[in-house]
């Protein structure tokens, strides 16, 4: 193999490192591409979901108006109009209330927000060591 051989062999190498290291730039790069438009893709169908459920629930308000305004109505046709109103306010805070109360007791099951059972365990686990290493056994 002559010098001119060699280095032209090395040349090669070099240029199929170079080549190599280019590619695999490339291939990085697409792949962050793919996963850029994946995600846009994502985020743009959470958007559309989240504001059709903000939407959903501004005409659940409006149904609830509606429905409130229906029952005074109904109500009024056999009582006066302001106690028929007076009723259904009634009503709907008693439902509002036990809403809280049922709420907040849920709530308060979840705080603090620590696995307390996890934590348990772990304590658990650190006094069985203690003990075994006090004890010498293995």
């Amino acid at each position: 193999m002559t010098t001119e051989d060699h280095h032209h062999d090395q040349r090669s190498i070099r240029e199929l490192i170079d080549q190599l290291s280019e590619d695999a730039r490339g291939l990085v790069r697409a792949e962050v591409g793919v996963i850029r438009a994946e995600l846009e893709e994502k985020l743009r169908r959470l958007a559309v979901g989240a504001a059709l459920v903000a939407v959903a629930g501004v005409l659940g308000l409006v149904v609830l108006g509606a429905a409130t305004a229906t029952a005074i109505i109904a109500l009024a046709n056999v009582l006066a109009t302001w106690l028929a109103a007076l009723i259904v306010t009634a009503v709907f805070a008693v439902f509002a209330g036990i809403a809280l109360l049922v709420g907040l007791k849920i709530l308060r099951r979840g705080v603090p927000p620590a696995p307390t059972e996890s934590v348990g365990s772990i304590k658990e686990d650190v006094s069985w060591v203690k003990a075994r290493a006090r004890s010498g056994a293995t």
